[in-house]
């Protein structure tokens, strides 16, 4: 009875007439006031941004839904809300959310609504590291199989806005962070993945047994009839897989396990090779993670071998994430804006022979030194350093004796760079900083690398 047309959602009439509270906008807080609406709820959204500089607030308000904006008013909180939807970047000590939970409310992640309106049924990708490009990877693989994935999520697709338009025939392939998952009420993914769990967002959890559990939600209301794909590299997910009631499928480029593992260069599903680690499309120890968990997410669903192995062969990586940006004159290019630290930056190289990589590197200074780097960059064939960090990455550079040179801009940096190289080498824009001393974000760095490599093609 709320169906558009156009859009799939359930009739579900839990929400008709219910004050719901949307704290905090972006886009997937203006997907689920929306959604809300449209389930009959009485909404209303408060948002920290001033009304006047807040188009979003400002198209809800003509659509008839209560914006409040400038601040987060607590007493707003003694109005009769029977449900709290909160932005996921916001913490749980916020005073707004204290409250909420004080008065007894639940307080849900769009997720939640995503999952309980939707007639499509749910891979869910969680992890510290490779989410967006196992859910990438696990989409492809399965479109390519002919089963209809929709990207949503944490990936830029918010979960309530493409849940309602999903069919029965289509699957959600959902990229989930550590805080959306704290926000779960009922959601229950037929398949999800844990790619990995490091010591992350720690300012946000407290700690890392907090992180963890935030984590481990995904699977709270798994049966033995779903499957729980767990990295059994680490000691950890197989502690945590004696722990849920899930049918658990391990990965593991460590040893052979009764799931998707790397044997002597192959790649293997239960005895059967799929393809060689050498034929995937993106490079790097990570990334044969990923693939391993992105071919266990897909025998899940009974898809072939070939299929798999073409996909993953022709995969390019995603967007400033070790993006193979293809070659100049037989010098290859790749964009790993997306590296902002020490970790990302030795990952990234873990698939390059250093002696045939040009790096460009450097970005806000946090104070941190490099010397963790030192083993992954030795034997480096030069470095183009910028940005606040250039001078500790010249002294690094310097006392492993690599040729290091300075540039003002990422712009300059790729020419400079490409100098440098010969056919044959890898000019890696992988920065182990973030970008806020030079750029808005990563996004916008990883777009200059991008016209700059652009620009030498033309040239």
């Amino acid at each position: 009875m709320f169906k558009e047309k156009g859009e799939d959602m359930k009739t579900i009439s839990t929400f008709q007439n219910k004050k719901v509270l949307v704290l905090g906008l972006a886009r997937s807080g203006e997907a689920v006031a929306r959604l809300l609406a449209k389930l009959g709820a009485i909404v209303t959204v408060n948002d920290g941004k001033p009304f006047e500089e807040n188009p979003a607030a400002q198209a809800l308000l003509t659509e008839g839904i209560t914006v409040i904006c400038g601040e987060h008013p607590v007493a707003l909180l003694d109005e009769d809300f029977e449900l709290m939807v909160k932005n996921p970047g916001i913490p749980y000590s916020n005073p707004m959310v204290v409250r909420a939970q004080e008065k007894g409310l639940p307080v849900w992640t769009e997720v939640e609504l995503a999952y309980q309106v939707s007639e499509a049924p749910i891979i869910g990708i969680t992890g510290s590291n490779g989410k967006t490009t196992t859910t990438t990877m696990i989409a492809e693989v399965l479109n390519a199989a002919g089963q209809s994935a929709l990207l949503s999520g944490n990936i830029g697709f918010p979960a309530s806005e493409v849940a309602p338009k999903a069919t029965a025939a289509d699957k959600l392939v959902m990229e989930l962070s550590s805080f959306q998952l704290m926000g779960l009420d009922r959601f229950h993914p037929h398949v999800a993945v844990i790619t990995n769990l490091m010591p992350t967002h720690l300012d946000y959890h407290g700690d890392f047994e907090a992180y963890v559990a935030a984590k481990w939600h995904i699977q709270d209301h798994m049966t033995a009839k779903d499957v729980l794909v767990l990295n059994f590299n680490q000691d950890l997910a197989k502690d945590l897989a004696q722990k849920t009631q899930a049918s658990v499928l391990p990965f593991s480029t460590k040893e052979v396990v009764d799931g998707a593992y790397l044997q002597e260069g192959t790649l293997f599903f239960k005895g059967e090779a799929v393809m060689s680690a050498s034929q995937l499309g993106v490079p790097g120890s990570h990334n044969i993670e990923n693939a391993l968990a992105t071919i266990a997410v897909a025998k899940s669903y009974g898809v072939e071998n070939a299929v798999i192995a073409n996909v993953l062969s022709e995969f390019g990586g995603v967007k400033h994430r070790l993006q193979n940006l293809g070659k100049v004159d037989g010098v290859a290019f790749y964009n790993d804006s997306k590296s902002t630290n020490i970790l990302a930056t030795q990952k990234a190289l873990s698939g390059f022979d250093n002696a045939q990589v040009v790096l460009i590197a450097g970005g806000l200074d946090r104070g941190n030194t490099f010397d963790a780097l030192a083993p992954d960059v030795a034997g480096l064939k030069a470095m183009v350093v910028l940005g606040e960090t250039a001078p500790k990455l010249t002294q690094l550079a310097e006392s492993l004796d690599i040729p290091v040179y300075q540039a003002q801009t990422v712009a300059s940096a790729v020419p400079q760079a490409f100098a440098l190289a010969q056919e044959g080498d890898t000019v890696l824009l992988s920065p182990a900083n973030a970008s806020w001393d030079m750029y808005p974000n990563f996004e916008v760095r990883g777009d200059e690398f991008i016209a700059a490599v652009a620009a030498l093609k033309e040239n």
